[in-house]
């Protein structure tokens, strides 16, 4: 299938089966990002924003509502208007959210509705460059042997999330370090202060590259071409920790389906252009659209998925 066909394709499987009617237009579309400006997912929801802004010729606003473990500015959106003047961008942390906060002021499937799921960004195992352990197989060995330390950028991320899984699928139990962020924990691994981080790939990436970190698996199911020698978690032995921290957007419940599907077709259609697949791609995302029942699937599939992690881990954010 050449990319006109596949682009038809995904933006079709988008549309909810209701006809695009005559529906009122904002002037103005508010993309809420519920994290601090100049992060990936605020990176992302600029790229797609402005491009979703130009299909439908008008202006596409992001405006950053960070706190709350991303919850303040899902509840703005979620009791805001549904006039598609405001959409909310969403990561993996939304769908863990819904067993974290189990009485947050908003519900997370009730109140919202998917849009498009954008693009994805594989979680990347990384151990200190003076580590002993020189292979994902050698993590999965010593982690058995002793209790190691693994940092992340605090309890409840995709970091944290993902040390769980692992610790799910080898029996192992290593010993959670969070941090208040990204930053702060690569600092201390390289230091030697921590064993393993099982880290946003844009985080690490760097200090890989600059030899500081050694990158043992990638938690996808392809490799990746910052890095084309460093093989899956399934070429490494353990198939099960397929992680990608993605980002979406939603909109409000009441939102009507001719204005979700016609912003689901244009996010769509921008993320399988070259220029913003290549932008993509340079964050160390993978583009990956989905709209309609598609995504929906995907994000029901996610919310139980972390559910079952973070009750089997006990994790908690109190």
């Amino acid at each position: 299938m050449n990319r006109r066909d596949l682009i038809a394709a995904l933006a079709a499987s988008a549309a909810t089966g209701v006809p695009l009617a005559a529906q009122a237009q904002p002037s103005t579309i508010k993309y809420v990002v519920p994290f601090p400006p100049g992060g990936l997912t605020d990176v992302m929801a600029r790229i797609a924003g402005q491009k979703l802004g130009d299909a439908l010729k008008v202006s596409v606003v992001v405006e950053n509502k960070p706190g709350g473990n991303a919850q303040i500015g899902a509840e703005a959106v979620a009791k805001g208007p549904a006039d598609g003047s405001q959409i909310l961008a969403v990561t993996l942390t939304h769908a863990a959210n819904v067993t974290l906060f189990p009485h947050a002021p908003y519900d997370f499937v009730r109140d919202l509705r998917p849009v498009a799921l954008l693009a994805g960004s594989p979680m990347l195992v990384v151990v200190p460059e003076t580590s002993p352990v020189k292979t994902f197989a050698d993590l999965v060995a010593l982690s058995k042997q002793k209790t190691l330390n693994a940092g992340s950028s605090g309890n409840g991320t995709p970091p944290h999330l993902t040390m769980a899984l692992f610790n799910d699928l080898n029996g192992s139990r290593m010993t959670h370090v969070p941090y208040k962020g990204g930053a702060p924990s690569m600092t201390d691994l390289i230091g030697g202060q921590l064993d393993v981080i099982f880290s946003n790939f844009p985080e690490s990436i760097a200090h890989v590259k600059g030899g500081r970190l050694r990158a043992l698996a990638l938690c996808s199911a392809g490799r990746h071409a910052q890095v084309p020698e460093v093989p899956t978690t399934a070429e490494a032995g353990m198939p099960g920790l397929l992680v990608e921290s993605w980002t979406a957007a939603m909109a409000p419940a009441r939102m009507p389906d001719a204005l979700v599907d016609r912003y689901a077709r244009e996010l769509i259609k921008a993320l399988y252009s070259p220029e913003i697949e290549e932008r993509a791609k340079a964050l160390g995302f993978r583009p990956s659209p989905m709209g309609g029942e598609a995504f929906a699937s995907f994000l029901t599939e996610e919310i139980a998925r972390w559910g079952r992690i973070i009750k089997a881990a006990n994790i908690s954010v109190g």
